[in-house]
């Protein structure tokens, strides 16, 4: 049963809204694709739901799961995140968006990502840091194709850890690295992830 209301944990949820949009879409075999905290979603969504309606999954520099071992500090950076403060939360903003690169985009690519990112709830954010990701049932027992999509240069995720994490839950997972790329490989080398994104899509039977 999908669950509703403030009450439903966020991990629940956000499975929920996944699965509510693969019915009205009425997806079949479709693959999903997770950046960052969409790779927590996925997982979500095979524990509760399955694989049945899936064709693939890619993780793009995705979280595995909250923990000091996968996730670099950033204590401050987090902290401010959540400041009720105006100028302290742009500017934890703006931190963020930095740590997302290891090879900073032009000017204007940054201020529109930097106008998005600003556009994310508070309250949203703070829930964030406390999400509880539900991987050993989720991506563990995966059993369509599933491909990990790592920038070397990650601040914000351990690639070496969440891959190893990631393949002690499932060995069937494949994995590819981007040495000089951060944590955002589709804007700091997309033409390579183009190319590696097509071919999973064809490996996944689209």
């Amino acid at each position: 049963m999908i669950c509703a209301g403030m009450a439903c944990p966020v991990n629940r949820r956000w499975a929920d809204e996944l699965a509510t949009v693969l019915t009205l879409t009425q997806g079949q075999k479709a693959l999903l694709a997770g950046w960052s905290l969409g790779g927590t979603v996925i997982s979500n969504y095979l524990a509760y739901y399955g694989d049945s309606r899936l064709a693939g999954a890619l993780y793009v520099d995705g979280v595995i799961e909250l923990t000091s071992s996968q996730i670099p500090p950033h204590s401050r950076v987090y902290r401010d995140l959540t400041s009720p403060d105006l100028r302290t939360h742009l500017d934890a903003e703006r931190d963020f968006l930095r740590l997302c690169f290891y090879h900073q985009p032009d000017t204007v690519t940054f201020e529109r990502l930097l106008a998005n990112a600003a556009t994310a709830a508070w309250d949203m954010q703070k829930v964030i840091q406390s999400l509880d990701v539900a991987a050993p049932q989720g991506l563990g027992r995966a059993n369509i194709p599933v491909l990990l999509l790592y920038g070397g240069k990650d601040a914000l995720v351990d690639p070496t850890a969440a891959i190893a994490r990631a393949k002690a839950l499932n060995p069937h997972i494949r994995s590819i690295v981007y040495a000089n790329a951060g944590h955002a490989p589709f804007i700091e080398e997309s033409q390579r992830f183009n190319h590696d994104l097509a071919a999973f899509i064809a490996e996944a039977g689209h």
